[in-house]
C-alpha cells in the first residue's frame, strides 16, 4: 500500500468518556433513523432485542446494530458519512441469511423520500462543503488518482477479471446472465467504446485515463495508433507489462501503444478518436469546462469522441453538488458524477462538441459490482496477505454493495457517449 488512508470520524462520546451523559447527538439521531427506517421495507434489530424499520415480511432484508451509541452519533455527526463509517467501525452489519446489497437496495430505491421534509429542511446544516485540498488542480489530480488507484495492483488483479477492467461490463441482455462471464462482457464494453468513436486501421488514438491497458490493446489489435495516458503510476508500470506481453503473441502491437504518465491538460497534438472511460467522474465539476475542451482542441477535423460516464439525474446531481459524502472522502477525493444535462450544458457551453449518441446499461454496472464483491470476499485471505486490515475489507464491501444498490435502484446509472465536433457552417 502506498496511499493514504482517510481516517475514521470518531465519535465524541467515544473520545471523552466524561461527556457521555451529555452527548445528545446520539440521543437525537435515534428517533431520526427511526423515522427513516419506518419508510423503507427494511428490518433492523437492535441489541437488547426490539426492532426498528418498515420490514414487516418474513423475508425482509435484516440489518443488525451492534454498537447503537457509536452509530447514532456517527450518523448525527455527519449523517452521510456515518451511516459508512459505522459499517467499517463494525457498528452494523447484515443479519446473517441477508446479502448487504439487498438490505440496502430499498433505501436506494426511496433515496428522495426516506427523510421526512421537516428534516430535509435541515440539509444546509448537516452537509459539508467539500474540502478545499481536493480540487483537481494539476497537483490535485495527481493526489487524488494516487488515493485510489496506487493502493495495489494486487489488490485490483484479485478480484477484477482477466481484462483488468475497472469499469461497467455491457453484458448482452438478449442472454441469460449466468451464461455471460464477465470476460466477454468486458470485452464487449471495450468494442462498444471503441466502436462509438469509430476507431479502425490507422486511426490515432488518445485514450484519457489508461487503466490496466485493455483498452489500449484492444485498439492496437485494430491496427490504431494509441496513446494512452494516466496518473496512476501502479497502472501504468502494469499496463506497460501487459503490453509487452501481448506484443510476444502478436509482434509489432507494442510498437502501436505509448503510455505515458501525464494529465489531460498536458497533451499536444491531433488525434482522430479520443476514448475516455469512466475517468470524468475524476475530473470534478470545476474542470468539466477544461475537460471538454481538451478533447475539442484535440481532436483532428472529422475526429469522435467516446466517454464511458457514471450518471445521476440533473436533480440529484444539483443537490448534491456541493456535499462531502463517504464515497468522496474513503474512495474516490475530488470525484462528481455528472448528468447527463451536465454534459450537454458544459460541451454546448464551452467547445464546439455535441453529443450524438448515448447508450445506458446502469444495470450491467449492478451486474459487474455483484461479481466484483463476491469475488473480493472469496480473495480476501489473498488481498489481507498484502497488508490490508479488517477496516479496510468492511470499507471495499461496503463501497462495492453500495454502488451495486444505487445502480439497481436507478439511482445511478451508465452510459457511452458519441461527442462529435460541430462544425462551423
Amino acid at each position: 500500500m502506498t496511499a493514504s488512508v482517510p481516517t475514521l470520524d470518531q465519535p465524541i462520546c467515544l473520545r471523552r468518556p466524561a461527556l457521555r451523559p451529555w452527548c445528545l447527538r446520539a440521543r437525537l439521531a435515534r428517533p431520526i433513523l427511526a423515522a427513516v427506517l419506518d419508510r423503507a421495507p427494511v428490518r433492523v434489530t437492535m441489541p437488547d432485542g426490539t426492532t426498528l424499520g418498515g420490514g414487516r415480511e418474513a423475508d425482509a432484508p435484516t440489518l443488525h446494530i451492534v454498537h447503537p451509541t457509536a452509530l447514532f452519533e456517527r450518523m448525527a455527526h455527519h449523517p452521510k458519512i456515518g451511516m459508512g463509517e459505522g459499517y467499517m467501525a463494525g457498528d452494523w452489519e447484515a443479519a446473517p441469511g441477508t446479502d448487504l446489497a439487498d438490505a440496502l437496495l430499498p433505501f436506494a430505491q426511496r433515496i428522495t423520500t426516506l427523510v421526512p421534509s421537516g428534516l430535509a429542511r435541515m440539509k444546509r446544516v448537516v452537509d459539508r462543503r467539500i474540502p478545499s485540498g481536493t480540487r483537481n488542480t494539476l497537483l490535485g489530480s495527481r493526489k487524488n488518482i494516487e488515493a485510489h488507484y496506487d493502493l495495489s495492483n494486487d489488490l485490483f488483479t484479485a478480484f477484477l477479471d482477466e481484462t483488468l477492467s475497472y469499469s461497467s461490463a455491457l453484458f448482452d441482455r438478449s442472454r441469460p446472465l449466468a451464461e455471460q462471464t464477465l470476460v466477454e462482457a468486458q470485452h464487449a464494453k471495450i468494442d462498444a467504446v471503441l466502436d462509438a468513436a469509430d476507431v479502425t486501421a490507422g486511426s490515432r488514438v488518445l485514450e484519457i485515463g489508461t487503466g490496466w491497458g485493455s483498452l489500449a490493446i484492444a485498439a492496437a489489435r485494430r491496427g490504431a495508433t494509441v496513446t494512452s495516458i494516466t496518473l496512476s503510476h501502479e497502472q501504468a508500470a502494469l499496463a506497460r507489462e501487459r503490453i509487452a506481453a501481448a506484443d510476444v503473441d502478436e509482434p509489432g502491437l507494442a510498437a502501436r501503444v505509448e503510455v505515458r504518465l501525464q494529465d489531460y491538460r498536458e497533451v499536444s497534438g491531433q488525434f482522430d478518436a479520443i476514448v475516455s472511460v469512466e475517468m470524468i467522474e475524476a475530473v470534478g465539476e470545476e474542470y468539466w469546462p477544461t475537460y471538454f475542451r481538451a478533447i475539442d482542441d484535440l481532436l483532428a477535423p472529422g475526429g469522435i469522441a467516446a466517454i464511458q460516464s457514471i450518471l445521476m439525474s440533473h436533480d440529484r446531481y444539483l443537490a448534491t453538488r456541493r456535499s462531502y459524502g463517504w464515497i468522496q472522502k474513503h474512495i474516490f477525493p475530488g470525484g462528481l458524477i455528472p448528468s447527463s444535462e451536465a454534459i450537454e450544458e458544459t460541451t454546448t457551453e464551452h467547445t464546439s462538441l455535441r453529443v450524438t449518441a448515448t447508450h445506458r446499461f446502469g444495470r450491467d454496472y449492478a451486474e459487474t459490482l455483484r461479481r466484483w464483491r463476491r469475488t473480493f470476499i472469496q480473495e480476501w485471505p489473498t488481498i489481507a496477505a498484502s497488508g490490508f486490515d479488517e477496516t479496510f475489507r468492511r470499507k471495499w464491501e461496503f463501497y462495492l454493495a453500495y454502488c451495486e444498490a444505487g445502480f439497481a435502484a436507478d439511482y445511478i446509472d451508465v452510459a457511452q457517449i458519441r461527442l462529435e465536433r460541430m462544425e462551423a457552417a
